[in-house]
């Protein structure tokens, strides 16, 4: 074995997170080695995220997690080391707060005390400043989601929306794909290396731990670390390192599709809208570049959930889920049209058994898994990319984390993150929402 080809560790996987996580460890000292697949860092599913940023999710934990990961993007430049550590230029926070509609029974009612129990800033806002605020916004109930197809889907609203939750730190990230170029360079300009177009066929172990992995070219790469960030592939290299079975939360691919639609006429949404999740529709948006509404599903139980094959699936827009969403989220935009040319990008999810990511070591020693991030995750990047590097430390130099989970305090916020609530072997947890919400 070449010195150069001895490394600390090797992260599987260069997407937002993988790339994080290279990051993180080499602010600590370690010698990384990233490969992926792909031709570039967030080539991969990373490149077609809506990179919203928000803090509704349904436990403690996911909003404690989500408003430390806000910091890291609001402190882009700072945290990975100036302006000049990208020759492409660094990626724009849009800081355009998030609504959430307020329906009786909505999702809001699980996450206003979670908000409450972080301080985390949050207002009520009435129906008439949600409209005086976007004043394109409907104000009926049309929940429970259906399909066009259904009757249902076409009955006029007879209720009202209670109003709406708004989240002035909010907001969403320009260019997913250059974000994590970004992390890229600067996880370099800390002696980092980044191999693409070549795949892990193999992971390497001796004496009951990981010694490193093989490529698809032959090559060896020795490190007593590995780590899997392979995104919709994480549970094929899970099986490559023999560990199918051992744990008690699974992971697995699910086709998603996000669609793109032009603002209705008279608005600007791409310089005056915001996020939107609306739970009662099924659907959230945001503004997109053009002045386009980017639209994606927010997974109701009418939805029949494509559970695929990563290697294999059909990434042309479908017209009948086309329909359903761009109509869905019409009945909340006054004005918003059905193209006939669709538009938008398809790509998968790596969807765990709750929709919570795990963040863990393995029953393999030195084999770490940051996976199952299920389409909730890329605003997490930098806490998780933090949160991997301390556990990966602590575990190396004795902790039994099974035993005693790794707590581990927020780089801004200092709030304290139990990563056992991320275990591999925790129970499914029923506060979940089991959606992309988390």
């Amino acid at each position: 074995m070449t010195e150069e080809n001895q490394y600390d560790a090797v992260i599987i996987g260069a997407g937002v997170i993988g790339a994080a996580v290279a990051f993180e460890l080499a602010q600590r000292g370690w010698k990384t080695c990233s490969v992926d697949k792909l031709p570039a860092a967030g080539y991969g599913s990373t490149s077609n995220s809506c990179a919203i940023v928000r803090f509704s999710y349904s436990t403690y934990q996911g909003v404690a997690m989500a408003y430390e990961g806000m910091h890291y993007w609001a402190d882009w430049s700072n945290y990975l080391g100036g302006p000049d550590v990208d020759e492409s230029g660094l990626v724009a926070f849009h800081q355009t707060g998030t609504i959430m509609i307020e329906a009786p029974g909505g999702h809001h009612e699980k996450v206003v005390p979670l908000l409450e129990s972080l301080n985390i800033p949050h207002e009520h806002w009435s129906v008439e400043k949600l409209q005086e605020r976007l004043p394109l916004l409907t104000d009926g109930v049309f929940g429970p989601a259906a399909r066009p197809d259904d009757d249902a889907f076409w009955v006029e609203p007879t209720e009202r929306i209670i109003g709406a939750l708004y989240t002035p730190d909010s907001g969403y990230v320009s260019d997913p794909q250059l974000s994590t170029h970004n992390l890229q360079r600067a996880a370099e300009a800390k002696g980092s290396t980044f191999v693409f177009n070549r795949q892990v066929v193999a992971i390497n172990q001796e004496g009951g731990r990981v010694s490193g992995v093989e490529l698809d070219d032959g090559t060896q790469i020795a490190a007593p670390v590995v780590v899997n960030v392979a995104g919709p592939h994480s549970y094929l290299v899970n099986d490559l390192a023999g560990l199918a079975g051992t744990m008690n939360i699974g992971t697995k691919a699910l086709r998603h599709e996000v669609h793109h639609v032009p603002s209705p006429e008279g608005f600007n949404f791409e310089t005056d809208g915001m996020h939107v999740s609306d739970g009662d529709s099924a659907v959230y948006f945001r503004p997109e570049t053009g002045n386009n509404i980017l639209i994606g599903s927010e997974d109701p139980e009418c939805d029949v959930k494509e559970w695929v094959d990563p290697d294999n699936y059909d990434q042309e827009i479908q017209q009948e889920q086309w329909e359903a969403q761009v109509l869905r989220c019409a009945k909340r935009v006054e004005g918003l049209g059905l193209p006939h040319e669709k538009k938008g990008v398809v790509d998968l999810y790596d969807v765990s058994d709750d929709w919570i990511p795990i963040y863990d070591r393995t029953d393999l020693d030195g084999f770490y898994i940051a996976i199952g991030t299920s389409g909730n995750q890329y605003k997490n990047a930098g806490v998780a990319g933090h949160c991997m590097a301390e556990l990966i430390m602590a575990v190396e130099a004795g902790h039994d984390h099974d035993a005693d989970p790794l707590r581990v305090n927020g780089r801004y916020t200092g709030v304290e993150m139990d990563l056992g609530f991320f275990s591999r072997n925790r129970e499914i947890n029923p506060d979940s929402s089991f959606s992309v919400n988390g």
